[in-house]
This record gives C-alpha cells, structure tokens and sequence, in this order.
C-alpha cells in the first residue's frame, strides 16, 4: 500500500485528493494546523469511512522539527505540499506572515525529504500567479514569471526552492502550476465562492447585494476535483518535471456574476462606469452588486489564460468541467446548504 502525505489537507485541494487517493487504496496522512476546536475544516465533509482512514498529524508546516520528524517517521512514497497562505488579498496586508508559511514552511518539506526521506516524490502547488504580470498569452511551463503579490513571491521562491532540489540532489520534485480551481468546498473568502454564496443568500432573502472588486479581472477557472488528479499523475510520471494545469479558457469576475444569478433565473444589467458600476435585476431594477475599492489589489493581474498541452500530451490530462457546469455547481451547492440549514 502506497502511503502519501498531504500538507493543507483541510483545504480545498486537500479534500478532493484525498477522496482521490482513498479511492486509488492509499494510506493517507495528512498536516493539520492545531486549533482550538480541532477542527478538520473541509474533512468534515467526508463521510466517516473516509475520515476514519485519515491520519492526522497535529502540527504546522513552520516547524522544522515536527517536519523533519514526521518525514523520518513515515517515509512517505509521496507528499503533496498544498499547506500555504493562500489568499493574495491578505498577502498584502500580511507579507511577513505569507512568506513565512509559504517559503520557510516549503523549504521545511523540501529539506526534510532530502535529509530523511530522498525516495518521497514531492508535488509543490504552485500557481498561475506567478505569471502575474503576463509576459504572452496564453501562459505555459516556458513563459517569464512576473510575480504581483507577496502570495505570487512566496510561490515563485517555492517553485525555484524545489527546481534547485529536484537538479541539485537528484531528487523526485515537481511543480504543479496550476490556474485557478475552484468548487463547492473553495473558501467563501475566494471570489468565486463569494459569488456563489451570495447568490444563494439573494435568493433566499438573507442577503441584499454582493461587494466585489474588479469585475474586468480575467482568469483561467477550471474545477478542484479534475486538478488533484492531474496532481496525482504528475507524481506518476516516469520523470520529475514541471506542468500547467489549466482549461485554456478566460472568463472574467462579470462572466462569473451573470451566469451565477442566470442559475437563480436572474438576468443582470450593469450601469455605471468603475467604481458607481452596479449590477441590477433586469426585471426589477433592484441592485444585487456593487463595486467595494477595498477589493482591489495594489497591483493587478488582469488576465490569466494557461495553455495545458505539455500536461495533455505527457501525462494524458484534461479538464472536464467546463466553465458553466462549474458555475452551475457551486450556486447549487450552497442553494442546497441554506436549504439545509447548513449556512445561516
């Protein structure tokens, strides 16, 4: 049986592929963060075979001594390091905090392997933010990184950490970049999820309007659930390289209001220029979004497009889920939650 460690399991990420990985028969172990309540975040949602095929590990990815330990101990046959500040709004408001988890808590995973465990094969998530300020279109394993946040920094220094390991040390070390994913379990801090739930929410009464930022920000959405796999298969290749997980499609932050309210039978019509730019309820004139300046980033990446065809010709990946079917999915799902009384 094949054992493999998650670092971020009760992400997003982490949730998909550990169902994927149970499904493929592995002993799966996984980093949790301590806090107060125990909480598993998304592994809460498994069922409870699932959950109880789980090891968890008790502990956080900026300690090197609970790393290196755990790595000695399990001597995994793979690690998937997903464990990061994810969010690149607090990036800016927190970049000590960003670069500390996400390039000292890499660096960690990376040494503890090449000193404990040189047999692990390593997945780093890395992202598509690193192509911030895109330098061609569409973006691919060779096109010039221009990082725009602290979050796309920390990752940048990820994704060379683990290059200069994988050349330096002869060690099985991959990046995955990997374009924006998306799904019911994302965090309502995301602003897919934000849109999402906030339909929801309009629909059922509980709330007036959604605040977002740029509405013309374009990106490459594909869904968590075929991403893990490509994850999977990257480890599973016959050598370590690095690979672009993307659907090849851009839509804008606008695309993803519309065609969420359209899942409620709600058609939008914008007014307005920039920031005095709603969104209204075409048959009511009611206004369901507004523009909120304190979503803007400092700098911003205004379009994200990856081209998959090194990850569709080497390892045999595709997305399946296109972009309404996401769309259609995530509205669903948390209709179905407020239905549920899971969300108040």
């Amino acid at each position: 049986m094949k054992v493999a460690l998650i670092t971020g399991i009760t992400g997003q990420d982490g949730y998909y592929l550990t169902k994927l990985l149970l499904e493929k028969g592995y002993e799966v172990h996984g980093i949790v963060r301590r806090n107060s309540k125990k909480s598993l975040g998304n592994l809460e949602h498994l069922s409870k075979e699932e959950k109880e095929q789980i090891n968890i590990h008790w502990g956080d990815v900026t300690d090197s001594t609970f790393i290196d330990r755990t790595i000695k101990e399990l001597k995994p046959d793979e690690v998937y390091h997903l464990a990061a500040q994810s969010f690149v709004g607090f990036s800016f408001e927190n970049p000590k905090y960003t670069y500390d988890v996400n390039i000292g808590g890499t660096l960690n995973v990376v040494n503890a392997i090449k000193e404990y465990s040189p047999e692990s094969k390593l997945y780093f998530a890395a992202t598509s933010e690193l192509y911030g300020k895109v330098q061609e279109i569409p973006q691919k394993e060779t096109t010039p990184f221009y990082p725009r946040s602290p979050y796309a920094v920390s990752k940048l220094a990820g994704f060379w950490t683990v290059k200069n390991y994988r050349e330096s040390y002869g060690l099985f070390m991959c990046n995955g970049i990997l374009f924006n994913h998306e799904s019911p379990m994302r965090g309502p801090e995301f602003v897919t999820r934000k849109i999402s739930l906030g339909v929801a929410k309009i629909y059922y009464g509980l709330q007036k309007y959604i605040e977002l930022g740029n509405l013309n920000a374009k990106r490459d959405w594909g869904f968590a659930g075929d991403y893990v796999y490509g994850m999977w298969l990257i480890l599973q290749h016959h050598k370590p390289d690095d690979f672009v997980l993307a659907t090849g499609e851009t839509h804008s932050v606008r695309e993803f209001v519309e065609k969420a309210f359209k899942v409620v039978d709600i058609e939008i019509e914008w007014e307005g220029k920039g920031v005095k730019e709603v969104g209204k309820n075409a048959d009511t004139g009611e206004v369901l979004v507004k523009v909120n300046p304190k979503y803007f980033r400092p700098a911003e990446v205004d379009i994200l497009v990856g081209d998959y065809s090194k990850a569709k010709k080497e390892l045999g990946w595709e997305p399946k889920v296109k972009f309404d079917e996401l769309v259609e999915m995530m509205v669903k799902a948390d209709l179905k939650r407020i239905e549920n009384k899971e969300i108040i």
